[in-house]
């Protein structure tokens, strides 16, 4: 089951990560406002009296062109623009460039109840730093049951059954030198179109259990080298236990997709039964994936020239039957 967040208002003033340099000028009771949408906005043409494309619960931000505008106007139509404005439900205002909001304005925005806000930050520079910010906030999440590694650099999420073995591959693949992210519980986020990062959960991260060992520790086992704290998923390879009555592909000339939170994610089904060495498996997948991503496709490649030698076959089988 997915999520998508919200936050209030109070977060951006305690964001640490992104360095927005925000305080507060006026209006601490919209500062329990719900922000809900990343997008943001600069009303210069609302402040004009054009407000059809106005979109209520986003930030408003009042750069240098704003601030003027507003500023050459008497203080009875700046008074009447601001509550044109103002009937839509907004987010918060924030004032960039360390500009002195004016008096109109700050005396709307406390009466209004609504959060305003300046930073030192150019209106480019916070636009781009506060949008960065929201998405991770606000961003769509779920848990998915499996285990995420990091395979020569490749996320590699397996998934499967209980008790199919999927702890005790990660482990295997760990004494390879490969990076373990999360088991058992993986957290998932969409952090930017068509990217979804896994994590582990806060409670078991870098831990791992292993029936017949019980819980492990990952990091204190082999170091901080062994693990990471996320990344993005980029193959999924569900595991299977062998039925010889199923057709499983043989040349992954088909494409298969996984969708985790919106994003389709490579697939492939691999069916486990004993005398597999999985962890080779899993490892040849990654190098599979890089190989991909560089534009080769040996399934497709092998195909084609199978198609081509079949073709040349069959036209120099017809070629000698007319000869005869």
């Amino acid at each position: 089951m997915s999520t998508t967040r919200s936050i209030r208002i109070s977060a951006l003033l305690e964001d640490r990560d992104y360095d927005l340099k925000l305080t507060l000028v006026a209006g601490e009771r919209g500062l329990n406002r719900i922000l809900n949408s990343p997008r943001i906005q600069k009303p210069g043409l609302a402040l004009a009296g054009f407000t059809e494309h106005l979109h209520p619960h986003r930030v408003q931000v009042f750069g240098n062109t704003e601030v003027s505008y507003l500023l050459t106007l008497p203080e009875e139509q700046q008074r009447e623009a601001l509550a044109r404005l103002f009937r839509e439900d907004l987010a918060c205002v924030v004032v960039t460039k360390e500009l002195e909001p004016p008096k109109v304005l700050v005396e709307a925005c406390e009466a209004s109840g609504l959060a305003l806000m300046k930073t030192p930050l150019l209106s480019s520079t916070f636009i781009q730093q506060v949008q960065g910010f929201l998405e991770e906030a606000l961003t769509e999440t779920s848990s998915l049951h499996g285990v995420l590694m990091d395979v020569f650099g490749v996320g590699i999420l397996l998934l499967g059954k209980s008790g199919i073995g999927k702890s005790e591959i990660a482990l295997d693949l760990v004494m390879r030198g490969h990076r373990l992210v999360a088991d058992d519980i993986v957290d998932v986020a969409r952090r930017k179109p068509g990217a979804v990062y896994g994590a582990g959960n806060p409670v078991i991260k870098h831990h791992m259990e292993i029936r017949g060992l019980g819980i492990i520790n990952i990091k204190d086992l082999f170091g901080v080298s062994a693990v990471r704290e996320q990344k993005k998923i980029e193959h999924v390879i569900e595991l299977q236990e062998w039925d010889p009555i199923q057709e499983y592909d043989r040349l992954g000339v088909e494409d298969r997709f996984l969708d985790i939170i919106g994003v389709n994610v490579p697939l492939s089904v691999v069916p486990v039964r004993p005398g597999r060495n999985m962890a080779t498996i899993i490892e040849v997948a990654a190098r599979n994936h890089l190989l991909k991503l560089q534009g080769h496709h040996s399934a497709r490649e092998f195909a084609e020239r199978l198609n081509r030698a079949i073709a040349d076959g069959a036209m120099r089988r017809t070629l000698g039957e007319e000869v005869e």
